[in-house]
């Protein structure tokens, strides 16, 4: 039905398209059935690994096109289209993550008696909205006080020990949300959150408070001043984290007819983060935690009953988070979910997506140390990517959710991608991949109808190295379109 409905809508879109203007453009040589335009970058020093391939033909077929298909460069973020993959083949579209309350202690009278441990499910989505869920629950089983300490605990994995210098540089320092600490109890992407109000007045302080609402145990160097009406709003910020804990540096000015702003910055921990964000919600809730928070990475004990449990969002509705907005946060969180042993790390991760990769045959070699794609030590190549897409083509039940989780450039949530012929537009679902240190990569992986409604897949992987320009997407965006809009047409 999903397939049908496509094909409904591409022949709608491509009837009012002559086939003569077709053959016209094809006679006239306009119409280049190749990677020829992205080749060129070649000639400015960058490698290339490119494939498209046709669907629902002989395996031994040649390509459309091709440009040293089987070479491994990074695919950058493209990485977690192989994430989306496996995880919907391990897991299934309907499979939800469960974080839960649980204690050793018995409850008499509304009091527990002994620790009440959050135990982290590995849910990439968790959010303060979950947690909050989590303590109404946890009200509603009789707790009003909690005669030990609340106790966080991220067994499964966490905490996750850096392998990319973003996130090991971002322990101290950061400035993004990307660079986040991965655990199995993190809330919020692992990230604290403070939302930027205007006073009043101009030149006073803006106002500062946390988005959940309850005063947590984070210092705030408030330096962004309110400036009058319409003098536009710019925000600074920056995570350090210091012998004291973590303290949001904010900078900048905000206009006093302006709309509260959130502002994101990666935690230095992001069990911490779970630990004030629940404590704080139990104390708004009336319940009482005589010894404060802890941490662990131990298994809780065995005779330990559950007290309330929240689930995440189906698998197939958190893989559009991941591969829309190419969430790292929550592709390498569900990639460490994909290793069975407790207390996995990212290269484990790696290795699973790895196990999947060349369970398919003709896939050839790869190397994936994350499921984010945030290394440029991952490596694959256009080919190979292309048999996994082909793969999961031919998985009828779980194709829907995975090319669902692709963009089209018409609509897609990145404005970046929306260029290009119509043909390419509204008939390419792609993935896209972007890192610029320690050297440049753009990648694009997907799917595309032909003028006739037939499937197709490509990869493009483009590199470069220490010597090469700085590479703009526009630079590789719009000769693919090019060359992925002929393609399109002659066939």
């Amino acid at each position: 039905m999903f397939r049908v409905g496509w094909r409904r809508c591409i022949t709608k879109h491509w009837g009012w398209r002559p086939a003569v203007a077709i053959i016209s453009l094809m006679a006239s040589g306009s119409l280049w059935a190749d990677f020829s335009r992205v080749g060129e970058l070649q000639s400015k020093g960058f490698a290339i690994s490119a494939e498209a391939r046709l669907l629902n033909v002989d395996a031994g077929a040649a390509p459309l096109a091709s440009i040293e298909p089987t070479r491994q460069l990074s695919p950058a973020s493209v990485t977690k289209a192989y994430l989306a993959a496996a995880a919907l083949k391990r897991f299934g579209p309907q499979h939800r993550f469960t974080s839960q309350l649980v204690s050793p202690g018995v409850l008499e009278n509304g009091v527990l008696r002994g620790n009440l441990i959050f135990e982290g499910g590995g849910d990439p989505g968790l959010s303060a909205e979950n947690i909050w869920r989590l303590v109404q629950r946890l009200q509603q089983a009789g707790v009003r006080e909690v005669e030990g300490a609340l106790v966080v605990n991220q067994w499964r994995f966490g905490p996750v020990e850096c392998i990319t210098t973003d996130r090991c540089d971002a322990q101290t320092r950061v400035a993004n949300t990307y660079s986040a600490p991965l655990s199995s109890a993190g809330v919020n992407f692992g990230s604290w959150c403070a939302n930027v109000r205007p006073a009043s007045v101009p030149n006073a302080p803006a106002r500062i408070s946390m988005c959940d609402g309850q005063a947590l145990d984070l210092t705030i160097d408030n330096r962004v001043v309110t400036k009058p009406d319409n003098s536009g709003t710019k925000l600074n910020a920056e995570r350090i984290t210091t012998a004291e804990g973590d303290v949001m540096r904010l900078s900048g000015q905000i206009s006093t007819n302006a709309h509260a702003r959130d502002v994101y910055r990666g935690a230095g921990d992001a069990a911490e983060v779970t630990a004030e964000v629940l404590l704080g919600m139990l104390r708004q809730a009336g319940i009482n935690v005589r010894d404060g928070w802890q941490l662990t990475s131990m298994r809780p004990p065995g005779d330990a009953q559950q007290l309330a449990a929240v689930d995440s969002k189906p698998l197939q509705e958190l893989l559009l988070r991941i591969m829309n907005y190419s969430n790292n946060y929550m592709a390498d969180v569900l990639a460490l979910n994909l290793v069975d042993s407790p207390q996995a790390q990212l290269r484990e991760a790696g290795q699973a997506l790895e196990r999947y990769a060349q369970s398919l045959p003709g896939h050839g070699p790869l190397t994936l140390y994350s499921g984010s794609g945030l290394t440029t030590e991952n490596r694959t190549s256009a080919h190979g990517i292309n048999v996994m897409l082909t793969e999961m083509f031919h998985e009828s039940a779980l194709f829907p959710s995975f090319i669902a989780a692709f963009q089209s450039p018409a609509n897609g949530v990145m404005r970046f991608i929306r260029r290009g012929p119509e043909t390419f537009q509204h008939n390419v679902m792609l993935k896209t991949g972007t890192l610029n240190q320690p050297f440049a990569v753009r990648a694009a992986a997907g799917y595309f109808r032909t003028a006739q409604g037939r499937w197709g897949v490509f990869s493009v992987l483009v590199n470069g190295d220490a010597s090469t320009p700085y590479l703009n997407w526009s630079q590789v965006l719009d000769p693919l379109t090019k060359d992925l809009d002929a393609m399109i047409l002659a066939n």
